[in-house]
This record gives C-alpha cells, structure tokens and sequence, in this order.
C-alpha cells in the first residue's frame, strides 16, 4: 500500500518515481549515531502505535547495508492466548510477496534461464488473453509491471470461490482489456502467470524454486511460499479483523493460489537478509546471489502508476517493486501488502543511503505498518518526523476498506414490487467465467451457491425480481452489497454486480 496511491484492494508503498541506479551527488551513508537516532524514535512509535491502534501484533526490522541494526516484536501473536510477537515471528506478506518473487524471477533472469521480455506463448503456451495480438506479445515484463490490460484485481473473485491457480489462468482469457501497455492495473494473477511461467521453464512449482534460488541461499530459514507450511509453523500470527470495535482473530486467509503475488510468509529477521541483499544489488555478506543486470530492471520504473500531483512526482512500478522519489529527494523502493482477513505489510528502502525497514502486522489493514516505515524514512532523512503519518494514510486505507456494490449503504424500497414464487428461481446457472451459480430455496429464502467452494450468499429481497447479497471474504469489505437480477418468466436469466468482470457476465439455466 503507498501512502497517496490507491488500488482497489492493496496501497502499494510509496511515493514513487526515479531509477534505482546511482546518480552524481548521491548522498552519503547515515552515520551510527544518525541511524541510532532514527531507530530509537521507530522503536517508541512501534510500541505507541501498537498499544493506541489496537493492532495486536506488530515486528519491525531495520537494515543498514548487510547489517541488522535492530529486529523486534511487539504485542501478541493471536489475541486471547499468551505467545508474543518476536523478531522470529512468522507473518503473512500479502503483496509484499510480488517483490519478494520478483527477486526469484530476477535470478533465473541472471542465469539466462529466462529475459524479462520473454514472451508468456514461448514459457506457457496454454496462457492467453481475450486479444489474440496481446496474446502473442505478452512478457513477463508486462505481467510484472501490471501493462497486461487486464483489469484492476483480475481473477481475484474467482479465487475466493474456489478455483485453483491453473483454472483461474485459463480463464483470464474471458476478460476484457482495457488497452495493452497503456495503463497500470494491478493483477495479483496476473503477476502469478508470469512466475509460474518462470517455474515451468525453471522444470519446479513455484514454492519450490524460490526456496532453491533465493530463501536456502540467503538463510531465510522462517520464510515459505507455501500456505501449508506457513500453518505448520510454529511462532506463527494469526490474522485479526475487528469485532464490535476490537480486534479478534478472523477467517485464515488461503492465498496458496496467487501465492508468487501474495502467498509467501516470514518473519522479520528473514526478511531483513532480502532488504540488504536488494540494497547490495543482489549481493549479501560478499556473495552474489542474485545477478545485478537482473535484478536492476525490477528495481527500475517501467510503468507509470499514478500522474505528478502537488509539486510531488509521478509514481511507477517495476517489475513487483515501487519505484521513485521519497520526500527527502532520495531514490525510494517499497511495496506494501494487504489482507481484509488480517494483514498489514510494508518494506521500504532508500538505496542511496544503504537503509531499509520492513514491518509485519497480524490486522486488517489500517495503516499502522506504513506509517511506522515513513516516520522511519523520515527520521533518517531529516532528523525528526514531518507528519504524522498514520493520520495521513489512514482516511486512505479507511477508503480501501469500505463497503462495495451497488446497493451498499441503500435503503430498501418502502413499497417493493413483490416477487415471482421463490420457486420459479430455484435451479442451475451458468457462466463461462464464473462457472455454475445454484439458486436454493429454504425456509431462510433463497442462497445462491457459487464456485469449487460452494460459497454460500443469501439473498434478501429488494424489489420484484431484484434482491441483495452481502458476500464475504477477502474482496468484499464489510457492509457490502450487491444486487442480483432475474429475468424472464421462466426465470432463464441471472445477473449482479458482484460477478461483474467477464466479457460476458450473465449466468443462463
């Protein structure tokens, strides 16, 4: 998530612009009792914001080039129980896994095992857009840098219904495109096809060559891509969302399918060995683990995510990183990283002055970890906070979270047409893209029952052939609503804003 920049789901880190690599009048490395300072400040605000936000558990670690200068762990890993939070904790990274897979990619980039502007026909030949010409030129440059055409958050619905990460790609090619290379729209399936395309060629799943090619390598003894391990863990937090003004622990959040794009977890001190090896150019403790010309692209704009605005500059994307320009004027990496279901993430960098912080939370997003991430920044960079900043990025994250659909926050018709007999909508839909849809009837009303998980949505009426769901899960905020439509006599029609994305989004009997 970046302070100022929204996408529907996720904030993604930054304000963002220039390239990584070094310029003439680069500023100097902080000295120790510059750098001390800033970390005594973060520390105080870590555990000030713990304690104020109701964020049950918060870890931080800061890097100065391949030197772990502090790691801690605030608060408790699950509320209820007594385990705390350490700098071994092991959280889910939500997005910050795209630059974390970004540094895999990066590496079989570096061993000529794949380009960047390799092209997904020639690595993945199954994998295809709605457009036969974006089809055949589509790269992993393209994926990574969110320029497919796909639209914002692609695929994701179908992931909360069920469907699993091959069937999710194939039907990617039922979208439609909003221009190709035009625009930034973010896609965690989309980033997902462009590592899996990378595995395939690699000859390993996913999982299994990010902890050959980089998690082994470096030490990241507490770090996996794979959602089983993570819950195997022990030291491991849970995923809290808020219940009647508190923070209890909610629904796990299986992101096994996007995992190259939100699915990695870890703890900071793993975490904090990536941030000096991405400060290193691909170097740490004096090996090269990561080939530099492969890993600077990445670290690179390549797409334009957001115009200039308010004497600020433009924002961009790499492959998987934000790239630009922070406050202080100095060359800034970041990402951040989200789940409704409990996660707040964030890592940021200033390369030019060998610095990084990563801060993993175990809540639903509310800002606390970037906010922690920029005082940081700003504490290196001028000595004392600027802002503060979690009343900056809060309202945005407050934006983020709130409720979807067309009829959320509506009142209900005070005279609605009545309908058709329940019955008369009971049966079988279909839809290319969304697969079946089953209307039920019971004495509760009707249920529609969707996807490989048999998600459950019960209907309350609205008006005549009209009624309302309110869908859980990762991409419906609370208080959501969406209507949904029948039509006919016979009922042979369904439709709603909820399944919205496809080419064609009506489901037939």
């Amino acid at each position: 998530m970046a302070p100022g920049l929204v996408s529907r789901r996720l904030l993604l880190g930054g304000t963002l612009g220039a390239p990584f690599a070094s310029r003439a009048g680069a500023a100097a490395p902080l000295d120790r009792a510059q750098l001390d300072h800033a970390i005594t400040a973060t520390d105080a605000l870590a555990q000030s914001l713990q304690a104020s936000s109701g964020v049950p558990g918060i870890a931080l670690a800061i890097v100065q080039g391949d030197d772990l200068r502090f790691a801690r762990g605030y608060g408790l890993r699950k509320v209820g129980e007594a385990g705390a939070v350490n700098a071994d904790t092991v959280f889910q990274l939500a997005s910050v896994s795209k630059p974390l897979g970004a540094t895999v990619v990066a590496h079989q980039v570096g061993i000529g095992s794949v380009a960047w502007d390799s092209r997904m026909q020639s690595l993945l030949p199954w994998f295809a857009l709605s457009d036969a010409m974006a089809t055949r030129e589509l790269t992993i440059a393209d994926l990574y840098a969110h320029r497919s055409g796909l639209p914002d958050h692609a695929g994701d619905v179908l992931e909360d219904l069920g469907y699993g990460r091959d069937e999710i790609l194939h039907r990617l090619r039922m979208l439609p495109l909003d221009g190709f290379r035009t625009h930034y729209a973010y896609t965690n399936m989309g980033v997902t096809a462009a590592a899996e395309a990378v595995a395939v060629k690699a000859g390993q799943d996913w999982s299994s060559l990010s902890e050959t090619v980089l998690y082994r390598p470096l030490g990241m003894g507490r770090t996996t891509s794979r959602f089983a391990e993570f819950m195997a863990m022990d030291n491991r937090a849970v995923g809290h969302v808020p219940v009647n003004g508190r923070f209890l622990p909610g629904p796990v959040r299986n992101p096994e399918a996007q995992s190259p794009a939100g699915g990695a977890s870890s703890s900071v001190q793993d975490m904090a060995k990536w941030l000096s090896l991405i400060l290193g150019q691909g170097r740490y403790q004096g090996r090269e683990i990561v080939a530099r010309a492969g890993l600077i692209p990445a670290l690179s704009p390549q797409m334009q995510s957001g115009p200039a605005h308010d004497g600020k500059p433009a924002s961009y994307y790499g492959f998987g990183f934000n790239v630009g320009t922070s406050d202080g004027g100095h060359r800034m990496l970041g990402h951040s990283g989200a789940f409704l279901l409990g996660a707040g993430t964030s890592i940021m960098m200033l390369p030019e002055l060998g610095v990084g912080i990563v801060v993993l939370t175990n809540a639903w997003p509310v800002g606390v970890a970037e906010a922690i991430s920029l005082t940081f920044l700003d504490y290196v960079q001028f000595g004392t906070a600027q802002r503060d900043w979690l009343a900056v990025v809060a309202p945005v994250f407050a934006q983020m979270r709130a409720p979807e659909g067309s009829l959320a926050g509506k009142t209900p018709p005070a005279h609605p047409a009545p309908p058709q007999a329940l019955g008369a909508y009971v049966g079988t839909y279909d839809n290319a893209y969304y697969g079946p849809l089953v209307v039920r009837n019971s004495t509760a009303g009707l249920t529609l029952v969707a996807g490989p998980a048999q998600v459950a949505m019960p209907c309350t009426h609205w008006d005549g052939d009209a009624f309302a769901i309110h869908p859980g899960g990762e991409n419906a905020p609370p208080g959501s609503a969406y209507q949904v439509s029948f039509a006919g006599q016979p009922v042979r029609q369904v439709t709603s804003d909820f399944f919205a994305q496809a080419l064609d989004n009506r489901f037939t009997r």
